[in-house]
């Protein structure tokens, strides 16, 4: 119990520094193929023609598009990566919106433009009726013409209440069950994504594979999820067993299943995941096309019930070897917190990524 309370510690304190920027979202509409790829319309870069701090760009940009004279801009703190403001303007597009913005000092393309488009694709992937998703609705990101450093303007959003855990977990399944598309930027579908994110700080590549069959998917989690992972860590001593123990053997893990590309939130825990309006909303995402298990990477901070799941597997049932193959997905996550925060994650995704090897060697893979 000591022990399992000092996991549940550090992962809310590792993990709630992006809490804070994750509770003003609200839900936008559907987009083309071309302003998926090609932003316009209010999104996308913008070049001032003369500089300007990210305030006065923020502002010049609220004007541009019609939305009237800056009013209020309230901080509403900032997590490692980012911080976040609320903004309030003279003619907003409906009577009760303003706007929730983040600035980074990384590049709007480093940081903005994979949320932007992830927030995009999981809004066409979730559809409409009772169990969808409210996505945040996206207004424009950009470089700052002056200042190091870029920013995002979404909708700002109240949450509060619950939409209840079954509620979620048939709207997570919906999603997830969306065949890929053009308008959600995959109109081949394939493992990737359109560009590289971030999940957390950490740099994410998502090149698209050359198929969608789950040959294609295992060579991509293995190649770009934990071995970029452990490339980032630099222990010797995982590497070196991954490269000779497991990864010439992943494919044993999911003999006889057929995997498709889902669209994925990416970075699912307790505090990307609220409710607005007594619909459930997640947001902050790491979004790609991935194994609908994947998504499950970061369960053991995100608290979903049986509630939970028993409104996921109405949609979607357990596919067998699950079990088998949840400590391979939960040590990209693990890799990932050690590479952003350090500590203990090693030893834990070096006890999940034995847990693979062991699997492997009794499924005599």
């Amino acid at each position: 119990m000591k022990a399992f309370n000092l996991l549940q510690k550090s992962c809310l304190k590792s993990c709630c520094s992006a809490l804070i920027g994750s509770l003003f979202l609200v839900c936008f509409s559907a987009r083309s193929t071309l302003a998926f790829l090609n932003p316009r319309s209010g999104t996308g870069t913008k070049n001032f023609p003369q500089k300007m701090s990210i305030e006065d760009e923020i502002a010049s940009w609220m004007e541009d598009a019609g939305y009237g004279k800056v009013e209020s801009s309230t901080s509403l703190g900032s997590s490692d990566w980012a911080s976040f403001r609320q903004v309030c303007v003279s003619d907003p597009p409906t009577p009760d919106t303003s706007f929730f913005v983040k600035t980074s000092s990384r590049s709007a393309k480093e940081m903005f433009e994979g949320e932007a488009l992830g927030l995009q694709a999981m809004y066409e992937c979730s559809g409409d009726g009772e169990f969808a998703l409210r996505i945040p609705k996206v207004f424009h990101w950009g470089d700052a013409s002056s200042d190091r450093g870029s920013y995002l303007i979404m909708e700002y959003l109240k949450f509060g209440g619950s939409s209840g855990q079954k509620s979620l977990g048939k709207a997570m399944a919906q999603m997830h069950l969306a065949s890929p598309s053009a308008t959600a930027g995959n109109s081949d579908g394939k493992f990737g994504f359109p560009v590289d994110n971030t999940i957390g700080g950490t740099p994410q590549p998502n090149p698209w594979t050359s198929g969608g069959s789950t040959e294609d998917w295992v060579a991509f989690f293995r190649d770009h999820r934990i071995g970029h992972q452990l490339d980032l860590a630099g222990d010797q001593n995982m590497i070196e067993q991954w490269k000779k123990d497991i990864a010439p053997r992943l494919g044993g893990l999911f003999d006889g299943l057929e995997v498709r590309p889902s669209i994925l939130h990416g970075d699912l825990w307790s505090g990307n995941i609220g409710s607005a309006n007594g619909k459930p909303s997640v947001f902050d995402p790491a979004s790609y096309w991935g194994h609908h298990e994947a998504e499950w990477g970061m369960s053991w901070c995100a608290g979903f019930g049986a509630d939970f799941w028993d409104g996921y597997r109405s949609l979607i049932p357990k596919d067998p070897g699950f079990e088998d193959r949840k400590p391979l997905y939960d040590a990209y996550h693990q890799l990932n917190h050690y590479n952003l925060f350090g500590g203990f994650y090693k030893s834990q995704a070096a006890r999940q990524l034995d847990q693979v090897k062991q699997i492997l060697d009794d499924k005599g893979a």
